[in-house]
């Protein structure tokens, strides 16, 4: 077998194309957009490579077919933020032979520790945790945008090498039209009576805003979480910019507590429903092919991206009372076109936001393992700490 870096436009492709050939006979698998990928390892595109490091790797076989891939990376803003140096390895795709695996998580390893890695965690993305991130372990139905999707044979390839749980990532499910309990509308009265507490969904005239609210809201709830740094607001306006094509403003909510951003719910047509019909080519065509299935109303789903409340208003029932603000011009609108919502990327180091969407009658979709390896196999491995 041959280990080969991707450093010409041709092997680009073919780090593309290995994937499509390998799940060829799966229904369920949606390609990626081809640009989506391309752009990670792009350094006009991806900021983390003015500091960070990345490289690509394809493995072929004796007769030349492209057997896996990998890409290894260093983000220099998180790698630091951890008890030992941590980089990262992702975009992961094998035939199902563990000596393929490991020459390539070997790769990764090798070139990750001659810069001074400790450790690795995998498979993720080499940028924000909302896009390619984790292992699909349970719930194999179709991927929903820029999240991967992966066989199953995938998790042993990667605990057999030694790679060990560092925490679970779940997509939960519900029906839009499903009732809220009478419990959970009780919660929410008892803060929609109370004046000092606003909630409004978005309005695409003042994207600035809102980016700003939900940046307000982000740094002070995430910050704290391992890994995770500041926010500023080019990064917030730039994430809105690249929403405003798609959102959908009636599905977006803030909520603020005497005129101060106090949390937020932003949701989005789930695109691949769109984008599966275009076979990852963005193009002219592939453009017209997404304008007419958004226009026959294709999209039956929403995808919840993030949510949070400010710590100050957490426990207070602020998240039951937007939800029901929402609910109250989702819920039985024939001009909403979806059917149901799925909320993605709850961690379990994350136990008060998973009893936060249990309580509005969701129920886990699919599980995803973001694994760690250390490098030193003698020292004591330890899961991602539990958010108090």
């Amino acid at each position: 077998m041959q280990l080969i870096e991707v450093n010409t436009p041709e092997l680009a492709e073919e780090f593309l194309k290995m994937q499509v050939r390998l799940y060829r006979k799966d229904p369920k698998y949606i390609r990626p957009l081809d640009k989506d990928v391309h752009q990670v390892f792009d350094p006009k595109k991806n900021k983390l490579l003015r500091d960070g490091e990345a490289i690509r790797w394809i493995l072929q076989d004796e007769t030349g077919e492209t057997i896996g891939r990998v890409a290894s990376f260093i983000n220099r803003k998180t790698a630091n933020s951890f008890e030992q140096p941590t980089g990262g390895m992702g975009f992961f795709d094998c035939i199902n032979d563990q000596d393929a695996a490991n020459i390539l998580f070997d790769a990764c390893r090798n070139w990750l520790q001659e810069r001074g890695m400790e450790a690795m965690d995998g498979p993720i993305n080499f940028g924000e945790r909302d896009k390619w991130w984790g292992l699909l372990v349970d719930g194999f139905y179709e991927p929903t945008y820029c999240m991967n999707y992966n066989h199953p044979y995938y998790q042993q390839l990667f605990e057999n090498y030694g790679f060990k749980l560092y925490f679970n990532q779940y997509v939960y499910y519900r029906t839009v039209d499903d009732p809220l309990t009478p419990e959970y509308h009780e919660k929410a009265q008892r803060v929609l009576a109370d004046p000092s507490y606003t909630f409004q969904h978005l309005d695409r005239n003042n994207l600035d805003k809102y980016a700003e609210d939900f940046r307000v809201v982000y740094n002070k709830g995430w910050v704290k979480h391992e890994g995770v740094k500041a926010m500023g607001e080019a990064q917030a306006k730039s994430i809105m910019k690249a929403l405003k094509p798609i959102l959908d403003e009636k599905i977006i909510w803030f909520a603020y507590h005497h005129g101060e951003p106090a949390g937020f719910f932003i949701a989005i047509p789930e695109l691949n429903q769109l984008f599966k019909h275009v076979n990852g080519k963005l193009d002219l065509w592939g453009k017209i092919k997404f304008a007419y299935h958004r226009w026959r109303g294709s999209c039956k789903t929403m995808y919840g991206i993030v949510f949070g409340i400010t710590p100050e208003c957490q426990g207070k029932g602020v998240e039951a009372a937007m939800v029901v603000s929402a609910a109250k011009l989702v819920q039985g609108n024939p001009n909403i076109p979806y059917y149901d919502l799925q909320m993605n990327w709850i961690g379990d180091f994350n136990p008060k936001m998973m009893k936060v969407v249990e309580q509005v009658g969701s129920r886990i979709l699919k599980t995803y393992v973001t694994y760690r390896f250390l490098f030193d196999r003698e020292k004591e491995f330890k899961r991602a700490p539990i958010i108090k």
